[in-house]
């Protein structure tokens, strides 16, 4: 089991990949994060969302690098999120996290965390907003 209680990745859930892993990846920074995901992008299922996506993808200047990292991400599962009942989740988790003093710095960072603890995938961020989703609403994260 995961340090929430969730089943570890290699038990076979989906491991989601945030944006801030897939940008230091894309810029060649030697992180925790992207070493582990350069070990088990092969060899485990990894994912992102369709939000992912869109938020890395808007901040590649050149017309090459956005096309070759745009298919590099297609290769890979994208989850469709959104909808009422995401929305509906993701404002009662901002405000349950907020009463207990935590301020979400991002909406995509709150709904990308309410999409995995809703559907059971485990995250590997390198974001501090994601820490109060972990502690405080049971959020699955890969700590390499």
């Amino acid at each position: 089991m995961g340090r929430s209680g969730a089943p570890r990745p290699e038990e076979g859930c989906v491991t989601i990949i945030e944006t801030s892993v897939w940008i230091d990846q894309i810029n060649a920074k030697d992180t925790p994060q992207t070493q582990w995901l350069n070990r088990n992008l092969s060899t485990m299922r990894i994912a992102l969302t369709d939000l992912i996506l869109a938020e890395v993808l808007q901040g590649i200047r050149s017309d090459t690098a956005f096309m070759t990292v745009r298919n590099k991400l297609l290769a890979l599962t994208v989850f469709n999120t959104g909808g009422r009942d995401l929305a509906l989740v993701s404002a009662q988790n901002y405000r349950m996290l907020r009463k207990k003093g935590f301020t979400v710095r991002s909406t995509p960072d709150c709904i990308t965390a309410s999409y995995c603890i809703l559907e059971g995938h485990t995250l590997l961020h390198n974001d501090r907003d994601f820490d109060a989703f972990e502690k405080h609403l049971g959020l699955s994260v890969i700590h390499p």
